[in-house]
């Protein structure tokens, strides 16, 4: 099942689960899914993990055209606060951002395509990310988004405790001063 979300491109997938009491089953990926789903053929190049403790926070992130990637993004330990930017300038959603949590426990996942900033932020002592790649890292073309911009102003949850960041992000520029200007048309 889909969840559109208030953007134009990212969208929530939620697997169907087989289970009982041994256990559960579902496909994480199928190829011909996702593109009954999205509407879009997409070729994922790169499988990257990621684990990550309590109150880290990774982001917001993305890549200039033509390393831009799209994103299918997964919890597979634990719980994160996960969310995308739209940094598409001509987009009606230039800005705004859209989050959902999750979790080992609800499987869901999150579709980010290219035009957007992705972050998240652990919610439980660690964990466990997966994510998709529709193109290579390239140190080159990835820029940063801080993740406290007011201009965007990402409500995140309360963890109990200081975000933990990495030195790049901390360094983040606001999405008024970061190169976006229609360059994911």
């Amino acid at each position: 099942m889909i969840k559109p979300t208030a953007a134009i491109g990212p969208l929530i997938l939620e697997p169907k689960i087989f289970g009982d009491s041994r256990g559960f089953f579902f496909e994480s990926f199928s190829r011909e899914r996702f593109e009954a789903d999205t509407g879009e053929n997409i070729e994922f190049v790169q499988d990257n993990h990621s684990r990550s403790a309590k109150g880290v926070l990774r982001g917001l992130h993305y890549q200039l055209p033509p390393h831009a990637q799209g994103k299918l993004v997964r919890c597979v330990r634990g719980a994160v606060f996960d969310v995308a930017v739209d940094i598409r300038q001509s987009s009606p959603t230039f800005g705004q951002w859209m989050g959902v949590e999750l979790s080992e426990d609800n499987h869901k996942q999150f579709w980010i395509p290219p035009g957007f900033a992705h972050g998240f932020l652990t919610l439980t002592d660690t964990a466990d990310f997966l994510y998709k790649t529709t193109a290579y890292y390239a140190h080159s073309h990835e820029r940063g988004i801080v993740w406290s911009d007011p201009a965007i102003g990402i409500e995140w949850p309360d963890v109990g405790l200081p975000f933990q960041l990495s030195a790049k992000d901390q360094a983040a520029r606001r999405l008024g001063n970061v190169p976006v200007a229609d360059l994911f048309e």
